[in-house]
């Protein structure tokens, strides 16, 4: 069995500088967990301690075992139904979140090492950005434009005066907004103009990495045309990494060069973007592929899902993620986990790939 990507980079760092070749993002084997207490309540929770016994709360496996790596100038993107742990992930790769087990490396530097609470305040702080969703949500309403682009510029790089102004200005300059609307709250503004002034805080610290969390869902189909052809000129002016979580599998055939197909907290399958729409390997990419609106009609060869996903409460680790909802489904799918393996360029998480491929 061939070990995953990141797992096999990860393991050939050395201590010091980081090798040329070393990716920019390597993620390796994370995990987030969180409690569910109300699962057992307080009269539970005194039963078991009057019997002497330790209480184990159940947990939420959002992200599990999850390993992959993004290089220098590379755009990754990342699909999945709502509730896969998309989100989730995105905010403890941005160090939102501790990991409950893994590695998050950047440039070399394991961040993973460092707890949120104290990242904030971190000089890595400004190599790694998101942009958030609704941009109209994520900016403070007391801010104007100028302000929340500055925050950041105040808190990670120490600008203030003349030069925190000229940073502010040249941000907004290379994000296509009017340094007229740099004096207005949010609620003045319309959302592409609230979208570009996300996307210029976020740049304006001159990131590695840039974290896109549904960047364009919240805009009208124009907008997000124009925002879309903004974010392609910045990743090449600036040099940008960017990883993309989307649900319009259009928009991540259109601007990704690889993607990562998330289900229940698991990365299922990863590949090149074009490769892995024009012939998805697991029965859930195949499954998305064929819900996304198309002009030609694939009429009975449509994988259609039936029934609800499992539980991620404490799920069964013998038992694949996607049984009872995929229609390959078999006992040994019950019994063993299937985990990511290499065919050619992809990784593919499921027991039945070798028959896909030999079609």
């Amino acid at each position: 069995m061939t070990a995953p990507l990141a797992v096999t980079e990860h393991a050939a760092t050395i201590h010091g500088a980081p090798p040329a070749d070393m990716p920019l993002l390597d993620v390796a084997e994370l995990e987030k967990r969180f409690p569910v207490s109300g699962t057992i309540g307080p009269l539970g929770r005194l039963r078991r301690r009057m019997k002497g016994g330790p209480v184990h709360l159940p947990h939420v496996h959002a992200v599990d075992d999850v390993s992959f790596v993004i290089r220098k100038g590379e755009t990754v993107g990342l699909v999945g139904e709502s509730g896969c742990g998309k989100s989730t992930l995105v905010r403890v790769l941005t160090r939102l979140l501790d990991p409950s087990g893994g590695i998050v490396r950047l440039g070399g530097r394991e961040l993973s090492l460092t707890p949120a609470r104290r990242f904030a305040k971190d000089p890595d702080r400004g190599r790694i950005q998101m942009v958030f969703q609704d941009a109209g949500e994520s900016i403070n309403p007391r801010f104007t434009a100028f302000a929340a682009i500055a925050d950041p510029l105040r808190r990670l790089r120490g600008l203030k005066g003349a030069a925190l102004t000229a940073k502010v200005e040249r941000a907004a300059d290379q994000c296509g907004l009017p340094r007229a609307l740099l004096t207005r709250f949010p609620h003045q503004l319309s959302g592409g103009q609230r979208a570009r002034v996300g996307i210029a805080r976020a740049v304006a610290v001159e990131p590695d990495l840039l974290v896109l969390d549904e960047p364009t869902a919240a805009l009208d189909v124009s907008v997000q045309v124009v925002i879309l052809q903004l974010l392609d000129t910045l990743k090449t002016d600036l040099g940008m990494s960017y990883l993309f979580v989307s649900h319009d599998l259009g928009v991540v055939r259109l601007i990704c060069d690889r993607v990562l197909v998330m289900y229940l907290g698991k990365i299922v399958e990863s590949g090149p973007a074009r490769d892995v729409f024009a012939n998805p390997l697991h029965p859930y990419t195949r499954a998305l592929v064929d819900a996304a609106p198309s002009l030609h009609d694939r009429g009975a060869g449509r994988i259609r899902l039936q029934g609800e996903p499992r539980s991620p409460i404490d799920p069964d680790p013998n038992v694949c993620r996607f049984y009872g909802r995929c229609p390959k489904g078999t006992d040994r799918c019950t019994t063993a986990m299937p985990e990511l393996r290499r065919f050619g360029d992809r990784e593919v998480a499921c027991h039945f790939a070798e028959e896909i491929t030999s079609r």
